[in-house]
């Protein structure tokens, strides 16, 4: 074994190729318990051609020894070659030691291929032999999760956390959140983030979602704060503490979250109309609509931003900008019936009445059974001296609603005046 610690000793002290060509040399005088320990070695340092043709020559000389067999299958797996790996473990049998091993690895090459049933029956194998082994509990939360089956998967978790925390590289708590989150107790799901150390910015960001979920607002803004902090580019806090903020009445707080946001991410629509909306909240007008065109700029397709942009600029009385703004958008080809309604309103409020009519007519089709429509349509037409067009308009209107005296009376004065 001296030739195998000089390798070691060869290979920490970063000198590579002199430790494999040592162990090469050592391998062609070792006896078979030495071969296994050099295959081990090369599996360590990557040498994975040169460790299977040991294990091969190996496990063609002693079939029975099954520690072998797993060492040689996990090679098969890392080559991507699943069926000779399978059939491999396979080959191990029910009465030795190294069987549960082999049930483990089976069940993890069958749900890679996609028999989550055969897998869960290797897994349940296993566990018939060990039954208070707390991996075997994990691998079943682990594939009922993987199915999307939380419900199940939640007392495997639950089992396996008596023992450990963690298995491997995965906090069981932040399985069991986003379980029990994914069905809706998020009360439940709080109650494990809030029991884990493993708060990487992803899962910050879970956990104050969660938080949000269950109305614990204050939880949400904490933990999203200090995602913020930790990691200032994770662009998708910033709305949600921002909403979150203004729901809590905070709305400086929340403007100011999505103004940091837009620093991050210039190019986030939704964040420019939502600081927009909240720049109007703070009274600050001209910041609102600089923001809300912004938004508008990079989406002209946002119907919702430029219906908000139309009824603020309709508060301020500035039938201009409305004007500007819809003809621009429709120019732009933006198929909005909705724009020509309110297109109609702005020109016949800025007296442009022939404009405002050719408007109401492209609107009627998409708006022929709107009853705030018709009404406001056929008064128009009325004030056009076009009494036949508002009066089939109008009467339209009182199928929809029939109820409205005021339109019934107006309807008479207009028969009347029409004889």
């Amino acid at each position: 074994m001296q030739g195998l610690e000089q390798a070691i000793q060869l290979m920490n002290s970063g000198k590579s190729d002199q430790a494999i060509e040592r162990l090469r040399t050592e391998l062609s005088r070792a006896n078979d318990e030495e071969k296994f320990t050099i295959a081990e070695m090369f599996l360590q340092w990557g040498m994975t051609d040169d460790a299977e043709e040991i294990l091969h020559e190996l496990n063609q000389r002693f079939p029975g020894e099954h520690e072998i067999t797993l060492l040689l299958a996990e090679i098969y797996v890392d080559q991507e070659k699943d069926e000779l790996a399978i059939d491999l473990l396979n080959k191990v049998p029910e009465d030795d030691d190294e069987y549960l091993s082999a049930l483990v690895q089976l069940a993890d090459l069958y749900q890679a291929q996609g028999l989550f049933e055969v897998a869960e029956q290797k897994l349940l194998a296993a566990k018939n032999i060990s039954p208070a082994e707390p991996v075997l509990d994990f691998a079943l939360g682990e594939l009922a999760f993987s199915t999307g089956e939380y419900q199940k998967c939640i007392p495997y978790y639950e089992k396996a956390m008596r023992r450990n925390q963690q298995m491997g590289e995965t906090e069981i708590p932040l399985r069991l959140a986003e379980a029990y989150a994914i069905l809706g107790d998020f009360q439940q799901s709080l109650d494990y983030f809030q029991a884990t150390d493993d708060y990487t910015p992803d899962v910050l960001f879970r956990y104050g979602f969660t938080a949000y979920q269950a109305n614990r607002i204050d939880i949400a803004m904490r933990v999203w704060k200090k995602l913020i902090e930790e990691d200032p580019f994770y662009q998708s806090a910033y709305p949600l503490l921002a909403e979150a903020q203004e729901s809590e009445g905070l709305i400086q707080e929340a403007y100011e979250t999505a103004h940091k946001g837009l620093k991050k991410d210039e190019f986030n629509k939704d964040l420019f109309v939502q600081a927009g909306k909240l720049a109007f909240r703070i009274e600050n007008k001209q910041e609102g609509y600089q923001l809300i065109r912004q938004a508008i700029s990079l989406d002209p397709g946002d119907k919702e931003a430029a219906i908000f942009l139309v009824e603020r600029l309709k508060e301020d009385g500035d039938f201009e900008a409305i004007k500007d703004l819809l003809e621009h958008l429709i120019e732009m080809k933006e198929e909005e019936p909705l724009y020509k309604w309110e297109l109609a309103r702005a020109n016949n409020e800025l007296e442009y009445f022939k404009e405002a009519l050719n408007d109401y007519q492209e609107a009627y089709n998409a708006f022929k059974d709107d009853s705030d429509f018709l009404k406001e349509y056929g008064y128009f037409l009325v004030e056009e001296a076009r009494v036949n067009d508002a009066h089939q308009v109008l009467s339209k209107y009182l199928e929809i609603d029939p109820t409205d005296e005021e339109v019934q009376e107006f309807m008479s004065r207009l028969e009347t005046n029409d004889d």
